[in-house]
């Protein structure tokens, strides 16, 4: 018996991969098959859920509804992808600066630099996110340091009105996304061999053409993973817009919470739910058919 186990390949590889397989059916298969079909159930005027097949809670979230056009949600929709996108755009545009600093420093040096990225993710979320409240409000410390320096150089200064808003919510999102960015872009970045900078150097290259045509293709796969790892949880991310929208800037991620938490209405909160699956999943797949996720980016 011992024998044969060790010469099936087979059963090997599914023992290996049984406690994972596990996991996945228990803490993922089995809730988005409930959520699916909670999805197209009703509720009853005590929020419990009906089980039966209606496509009502979908078409509510595109805006028909029994008392004719409504785009609020739709509305919702759109404003959680723009927000998405601004915020994975912004990352982006700061990060790989910093990522392409600390992988060409000193070898000595990187760790250091490595491990200040990190230090903000020590601290709790929650209280990450209400530190930029006690920066962004009336009277916090941005505001305190431009009236002083306004008072200074005896100029009028009339307080930044950024708290509760959506740019606050975008500057959090920003802020709490960007290690995420940073850590695959140097990855990347930190992987290309010193000899193809040379080699471009041997061919007259100068700098420009040097990043566009190594450092930028050979990068790309960090930018990718990048990307995904901040859009997509950004897209779903209630807790930021909660507190630094002041519960004003509803995201889908907001929607979602409220539907089971607040309205009780777990059919329409599973719907939103599969509606944000399938954008999130729907913009990955083509993002990364796009661009890819490996070496051939390079090649390309």
């Amino acid at each position: 018996m011992i024998q044969r186990f060790r010469e099936n390949r087979r059963l090997q590889g599914f023992l290996l991969i049984l406690p994972t397989l596990l996991v996945m059916v228990v803490m993922l298969i089995i809730p988005l098959t409930l959520t699916v079909v909670t999805s197209f159930g009703q509720r009853d005027a005590d929020g419990n859920v009906i089980y039966t097949f209606t496509l009502e809670n979908y078409w509510r979230l595109i805006g028909f509804t029994e008392q004719g056009w409504d785009d609020l949600y739709l509305r919702i929709l759109l404003r959680s992808l723009w927000l998405a996108l601004q915020t994975t755009v912004i990352v982006i545009a700061m990060a790989y600066p910093l990522a392409y600093f600390i992988a060409r420093a000193p070898e000595k040096r990187r760790n250091s630099l490595l491990f200040l990225v990190l230090i903000p993710l020590w601290t709790n979320f929650i209280i990450r996110i209400y530190a930029w409240v006690m920066i962004l409000r009336g009277q916090g410390v941005l505001n305190a340091a431009l009236g002083g320096v306004a008072g200074l150089l005896s100029i009028p200064f009339q307080p930044l009105d950024l708290y509760p808003s959506q740019g606050a919510v975008l500057i959090g999102m920003v802020y709490e996304f960007l290690p995420f960015m940073i850590l695959p872009i140097y990855t990347s970045l930190e992987k290309i061999e010193p000899s193809l900078y040379e080699a471009a150097a041997d061919l007259y290259a100068n700098a420009f053409r040097t990043f566009w045509r190594v450092t930028a293709p050979l990068s790309m796969p960090g930018v990718v993973a990048g990307t995904i790892l901040t859009f997509v949880p950004v897209i779903g991310t209630f807790v930021v817009s909660d507190i630094l929208g002041g519960r004003q800037v509803i995201l889908v991620g907001n929607l979602v919470q409220r539907q089971f938490l607040d309205a009780r209405n777990p059919p329409f909160g599973s719907a939103a739910s599969i509606i944000l699956l399938l954008m999130t999943l729907g913009l990955t797949l083509y993002y990364t058919r796009r661009f890819g996720l490996g070496e051939e980016i390079a090649a390309g």
